[in-house]
C-alpha cells in the first residue's frame, strides 16, 4: 500500500524572501506605470539654452579674433626681420669682399702680415678684441672689421628674434585652432537644440525676434538729444546702410560681421582705426556710463567685454548679435548680459 506524505511546508525565511522578492515587483512596476514619460523641453527653455550657447560661441569668436589678429601681425613681423636679415647678410658679405680686396693687394705688395688672414674667417671677433692686431692693419681695415664685427651681432640678434616669433607664431596657431572647435562646438550644440522644436515653434521665436527688432527700430527712430556729431555720426551712419547684414564669426564686412568686425568696420569708414577685437576697443578713447553715452559711442556688454555694438539712442543698440541674427536695432536691456560701459573714440 502506497503511502500517503504530507507536502513538506516552505521555511518561514523562504517565505519572507519570495515575499519580499514580489512587493519590490509590484513596486518597481507601479512605479514605471506612474511615471511620467520624458518630456520635450518647451521653445522657451530651448531658447534660453540656445541663447546661453551663443554667447560662449561669441567668446570663443573674440578670443578666435584675437589670435587671428596676432597671427597676422607675427607674420608680417617675421616677414620684414627675415627680409633685413637676408639684406644684412648681403651687406656684410659686401664687407668682407671689400676687406679681401685690401688684404689681397697689400699681400701683393709685401705688406700683408700672415695673422691679417684670421680676420678674413667668418668670425673675426676674436682675434679684432687683440689690440696688437690692430698695429698690423691699415685704418680702413680696422674700420672695416668693425663693421663687420657689428653687423655680426646685429645679424644674430635679428635672429634670435626671429625665432622667438616662430616659436610664438606657432603657439598662436594652436591656439586659433581651439578656439575654432570650440566655436564650432558650441554651435553645433545650439543647432542640435534647435532641432527640436517644432515647425510652429520655430515660427513662434522668429516673429518674437522681429516683433523685438520693430520695437528698437520705432525707438531709435523718435530720435533724442544724445545725436551723434563728427566721426560718431560718420561711423553710425556707415553702421546702418550694414542693416540686416548677416551675422558670421571672424567677419568684418562687407557681406557679413561679428559684433566687433561691424564696429572697427564702421570706425573705419569714418577715416578712424580701431582695434579688431571687443576687449582691445575697450581699452581706447574715453570710458561713459550709460547716462553720458551719444549715438554713436561703442557700448561694451559681459563682464569680459567680449559683445560690443554702437549706441544708438533711447536705450538702443546697433550691432551684430550672433549666428543665426542679421544686423539690426535692439534694447540694451535685452542683450543677455550686463551693459559694462561706453567709449567715445
Amino acid at each position: 500500500m502506497a503511502s500517503h506524505r504530507r507536502p513538506k511546508q516552505p521555511s518561514r525565511t523562504r517565505v519572507t524572501v519570495l515575499t519580499t522578492a514580489a512587493a519590490a515587483a509590484v513596486a518597481l512596476s507601479a512605479q514605471a506605470a506612474n511615471a511620467a514619460p520624458s518630456q520635450k523641453p518647451g521653445k522657451d527653455e530651448v531658447k534660453a539654452k540656445v541663447d546661453k550657447l551663443y554667447e560662449q560661441a561669441e567668446q570663443a569668436t573674440e578670443k578666435y579674433n584675437g589670435a587671428k589678429e596676432k597671427q597676422q601681425k607675427l607674420q608680417k613681423e617675421i616677414s620684414a626681420i627675415q627680409d633685413g636679415v637676408a639684406r644684412g647678410q648681403q651687406e656684410l658679405n659686401k664687407l668682407r669682399d671689400g676687406l679681401g680686396s685690401m688684404a689681397s693687394a697689400q699681400y701683393r705688395s709685401g705688406g700683408l702680415d700672415a695673422s691679417v688672414q684670421l680676420f678674413l674667417s667668418s668670425d673675426p671677433d676674436d682675434f679684432l678684441d687683440k689690440a696688437s692686431a690692430l698695429d698690423q692693419l691699415s685704418g680702413q681695415q680696422v674700420s672695416a672689421l668693425k663693421k663687420i664685427q657689428a653687423k655680426q651681432r646685429t645679424l644674430a640678434q635679428q635672429r634670435a628674434e626671429a625665432t622667438e616669433k616662430l616659436k610664438d607664431l606657432a603657439t598662436t596657431r594652436t591656439e586659433l585652432g581651439h578656439k575654432k572647435q570650440e566655436m564650432q562646438g558650441k554651435l553645433a550644440e545650439a543647432q542640435k537644440l534647435l532641432n527640436t522644436l517644432t515647425a510652429r515653434e520655430k515660427s513662434a521665436l522668429a516673429h518674437e525676434q522681429q516683433r523685438a527688432s520693430r520695437s528698437a527700430t520705432e525707438r531709435v527712430q523718435l530720435g533724442n538729444e544724445n545725436s551723434a556729431s563728427g566721426r560718431a555720426a560718420a561711423a553710425f551712419a556707415a553702421a546702418q546702410t550694414q542693416l540686416g547684414k548677416p551675422y558670421f564669426r571672424g567677419a568684418t564686412g562687407t557681406a557679413s560681421y561679428d559684433c566687433s568686425g561691424l564696429t572697427s568696420w564702421a570706425y573705419a569708414q569714418a577715416g578712424v582705426h580701431i582695434p579688431r577685437t571687443s576687449e582691445e576697443q575697450a581699452g581706447i578713447g574715453t570710458r561713459l556710463t550709460r547716462s553720458q553715452l551719444q549715438v554713436g559711442d561703442l557700448v561694451f556688454f559681459f563682464n569680459d567685454l567680449h559683445h560690443v555694438g554702437l549706441y544708438a539712442g533711447n536705450g538702443q543698440i546697433l550691432h551684430a548679435p550672433r549666428t543665426g541674427t542679421v544686423v539690426r536695432y535692439e534694447s540694451m536691456d535685452t542683450i543677455g548680459g550686463p551693459f559694462m560701459f561706453g567709449v567715445r573714440v
